[in-house]
């Protein structure tokens, strides 16, 4: 007989094995959402929410299921954003592109401090509250990943290599992520002032084109609500 506690693990390895990699710059999407909780509750799902079935969330978590997709379309499409899925290609295919968020989730990570007075630890600590305080509105399948989310500390692992390697073979050996992650590190380490270079250059016109098409204000150090 299939214990509830069972069907939860099976549930949980099909969230794992299918769709666990469809965002992974996460903390990106958190930062660009501004100070609304509910954009960034809508950020942080967009990639689950399909279609038009973001018009079954309230109003301030639609914004945020909308701006994830303008965020990623202009990320798709920004000439430096292909330059590192071109250097990333040779080892992970047609997943390159998981492997850049999660590099620019690190670069971001760990210059987080100029981009928030809210040290890393304590904003991440407040995400984790917010999502657990609005946990019934979440689809299924992040209801699943919210603990392994948690456990792991996934938006602060990015900052150390180490994170990077550890996520990166977990996906490879559980996902159909390439396990590559000794040729990410290596490629990493090697061209590590060029991939930082990219993504200097680039973070500022996301920011700035979700303060513009958007209509997110974006905090800055000294101006973030979540220091408390």
């Amino acid at each position: 007989m299939l214990t509830y506690h069972h069907y939860l693990r099976k549930q949980f390895e099909a969230v794992f094995n299918s769709s666990i990699f469809e965002t992974m710059n996460y903390l990106a999407h958190i930062y660009l959402s501004g100070d609304s909780d509910g954009i960034k509750i809508g950020n942080f799902i967009g990639d689950y929410v399909k279609g038009k079935q973001f018009l079954g969330y309230r109003e301030d978590i639609q914004q945020g299921i909308l701006l994830h997709r303008l965020i990623d379309h202009f990320t798709d499409h920004h000439p430096l954003v292909k330059e590192c899925n071109r250097l990333l290609r040779p080892g992970y295919g047609k997943y390159a592109g998981v492997v850049t968020d999660i590099f620019f989730d690190h670069f971001l990570a760990s210059a987080w401090s100029h981009y928030s007075a809210v040290p890393l630890k304590q904003y991440s600590k407040n995400f984790y509250a917010l999502l657990l305080q609005n946990f019934m509105v979440l689809p299924t399948h992040v209801k699943l990943f919210i603990p392994f989310m948690i456990q792991h500390k996934r938006l602060t692992s990015y900052a150390d290599l180490s994170g990077i390697e550890q996520s990166l073979r977990i996906m490879g050996n559980r996902t159909s992520l390439p396990e590559e992650s000794e040729y990410a590190l290596a490629l990493l380490r090697k061209e590590y002032q060029l991939f930082a270079a990219i993504f200097s250059a680039f973070f500022p016109e996301l920011i700035t084109y979700v303060e513009n098409e958007g209509g997110y204000p974006i905090a800055r150090p000294g101006l973030n609500h979540w220091a408390h």
